[in-house]
């Protein structure tokens, strides 16, 4: 995890230095991040079937090989395609090793308060991915070039493979089949979505391209549903989706995934266009941002023992929506400023808290051969989110930018900020809509609410 955020961190700072080293436009550059989001997005529910069926740690290996190849064939890319085809590479394998790394880490810990404190520390350490990687990629772009952000990732990876190859218990495989037609068309219905929204930031949604990638993408979506309902071995079993929790925070993931992968995307473009800093001093006034990630992935457990994971989810939410509001309103007109640091404080925080408890919910009643689908299932909708989002807002921001301009950043960030405050309304309703049950005999986890606390077979009170 932290090996996929920093180098997606190291990438995201050096946007700007790539595209003018390779003679990209703004909406080529987006395609250069979207398409690994896409690759990424599109395969992680197989990449989830792949652990639980064959074991987390070989399959974690496979995967770590091919991201590993992926990044030293970026590293030596001569042009935007050639660029394109390694970062595409490079989201197979996070799409493999991120849902079996996951699923490693859950065959750990059984119990849910146990299981969301580990995604305590999954959380922080996604945020210490994003502190180094803000500040190795602004200090190794202006020193080396953009390519070094592309050869750094290497020597961490070859060191986690050691790491699981020589630590990680051996989990064995599960019988059962790939469910081949649902994989492709799961895969097929990601990857024409987002495709169909890179489309429109380049060329409009009334193109095409974009009308024919939208169109299949939810005609595909329909076939998935129809294959999963017949299927023996369903790459997804759809009973899933009658857990309100699972639903709930999958909304979530899917909408913060969409601020997250995008504000990494808009603000160092804002940063060394706008407020004029270069890629050195950009990176290091993020690194509250990281901090506070951190930080927020570390309360985030206390917070969800404390209240229940039910509502301390509004609460983070609350705090990442006023940051990005504040981010959209901020005055600063060059280099960087207070106000400007206090909307990152809230952003760090808010991504943190609401990242880890929305995680938290999703995977913590995972039953015995579910964790690589759960978390297969919450990766697949964080991904997903932001190469729908970004692909959305860059469209939104690149059409409303004036004469002169690329991109309306305000635009922008009042777009993230929307996004945000649909995930509340629907976090808010679903606190609502949650009653207490009625305490019985036995032994209750701690850190969860006895409205919390259900078997995985059994829906929530008032599930369909």
């Amino acid at each position: 995890m932290f090996l996929v955020i920093l180098d997606a961190a190291m990438v995201n700072l050096a946007g700007p230095t790539i595209r003018e080293g390779l003679a990209l436009t703004a909406a080529e550059l987006t395609i250069v991040v979207d398409c690994y989001l896409v690759a990424f997005a599109g395969l992680l529910l197989l990449g989830g079937r792949l652990a639980d069926v064959l074991g987390g740690r070989k399959v974690f290996l496979a995967g770590m090989a091919v991201y590993l190849a992926a990044s030293a064939w970026c590293a030596l890319a001569t042009s935007g395609a050639m660029l394109i085809a390694g970062r595409i590479g490079q989201g197979i394998g996070a799409a493999v090793v991120i849902p079996a790394a996951l699923s490693l880490v859950l065959a750990l810990y059984s119990s849910s308060a146990e299981r969301t404190r580990a995604m305590g520390v999954w959380g922080a350490v996604a945020g210490a991915g994003s502190l180094v990687g803000v500040f190795l990629g602004g200090t190794l772009t202006g020193m080396l070039g953009w390519q070094a952000v592309f050869v750094t990732p290497v020597p961490f990876g070859v060191i986690g493979a050691i790491v699981v190859w020589r630590s990680a218990p051996p989990a064995p495989g599960r019988p059962g089949r790939f469910d081949l037609a649902g994989a492709i068309t799961i895969t097929i219905a990601i990857s024409a979505l987002a495709l169909g929204m890179v489309s429109a930031s380049e060329a409009g949604w009334d193109t095409p391209g974009t009308v024919t990638g939208l169109a299949v993408g939810l005609v595909a979506m329909a076939a998935f549903v129809k294959v999963e309902q017949r299927s023996a071995h369903p790459l997804v079993p759809l009973g899933v989706f009658r857990r309100r929790p699972v639903v709930l925070a999958n909304v979530v993931v899917l909408l913060i995934g969409g601020t997250l992968t995008s504000l990494f995307f808009f603000l160092p473009q804002y940063q060394q266009e706008v407020l004029g800093m270069s890629p050195l001093t950009a990176g290091m006034t993020q690194l509250p941002i990281a901090f506070m990630i951190i930080v927020g992935s570390a309360a985030a457990p206390p917070l969800a023992k404390r209240i229940g994971l039910a509502r301390a989810l509004p609460v983070a939410l609350v705090v990442l929506l006023a940051g990005f509001v504040w981010l959209a309103l901020d005055r600063t007109a060059g280099g960087f400023s207070l106000t400007l640091l206090g909307a990152f404080v809230l952003i760090g925080a808010g991504l943190g808290l609401g990242a880890v408890n929305a995680t938290a919910m999703a995977v913590r009643d995972s039953a015995e051969g579910e964790s690589g689908l759960l978390s297969g299932l919450v990766n697949a909708a964080q991904q997903l989110g932001g190469a729908v989002g970004l692909a959305a807002l860059a469209g939104i921001a690149i059409g409303a930018a004036g004469a002169g301009e690329d991109i309306a950043f305000t635009t922008a960030f009042l777009g993230q900020a929307a996004l945000i405050l649909i995930a509340l309304g629907l976090s808010l309703f679903f606190t609502a809509k949650t009653r207490p049950a009625p305490a019985s005999a036995g032994t209750r986890c701690p850190g969860t609410t006895p409205a919390e606390e259900r078997a995985p077979a059994k829906p929530q009170e008032g599930t369909p």
